[in-house]
């Protein structure tokens, strides 16, 4: 089945000129994609840290710092003509982490307040988050494609990143919170259609 583009896959196309002479100049310094990766975590790590204090204009731009600094892994590994597996592994793995890390900071800030609802909604978008990207590697590993939803994860910090700078982190979690677990629900409902249309199909080649 033709896979769909997401809205960060049509971003990377369209922002292409800029990541490339970014992303090759990197590569002149003798860094490496995984690197990049693990530098975007890093910073991720910091601003989630700076959010759990109640700084959430400061810890948003270092989020974003952290999510540009993560955009050029990709670009990277595509220029030195060697993109792996494993590098995507790494990148898809550090991206749950990175998010983890980030609810995990705005659930603490939460509970430090003894803002019970703003530490569920917190989880409930963590989990939403999650989600969306489990069903995709697990509709994948079997040969379905899950590449549908109103927020994947670029959509995410641009729901994220501008709430926060406003220093409005309810507000931000339950948007996600919402939407994230909706778009969980589109993508499991596209791998039923296709698993029937497969079924259907084995039926007819039966036949």
């Amino acid at each position: 089945m033709n896979s769909k583009q997401t809205f960060t896959d049509r971003a990377r196309i369209i922002f292409k000129n800029i990541l490339d002479p970014i992303g090759g100049f990197l590569n002149r310094l003798g860094l490496t994609p995984n690197s990049i990766t693990l530098l975007g975590l890093a910073g991720t790590t910091i601003g989630a840290y700076v959010i759990a204090q109640g700084k959430m204009t400061t810890g948003a731009f270092i989020l974003l710092a952290s999510v540009l600094v993560d955009a050029f892994d990709g670009t990277m590994a595509r220029l030195r003509g060697e993109p792996s597996d494993f590098g995507a592994f790494v990148d898809s793995v550090s991206d749950r982490y990175a998010e983890l890390v980030t609810f995990g900071g705005l659930i603490y800030f939460f509970l430090t307040q003894n803002d019970t609802p703003g530490a569920m909604v917190s989880f409930l978008a963590a989990a939403g988050s999650v989600l969306v990207s489990y069903v995709k590697a697990r509709a994948e590993g079997l040969g379905f494609t899950a590449k549908v939803g109103i927020l994947t994860r670029l959509e995410r910090y641009i729901v994220l990143i501008p709430l926060l700078v406003f220093n409005q982190p309810f507000i931000a979690a339950a948007v996600i919170a919402v939407l994230a677990n909706i778009t969980a629900y589109q993508r499991i409902l596209h791998v039923r259609a296709q698993g029937r249309e497969r079924i259907e199909q084995s039926k007819e080649s039966k036949a």
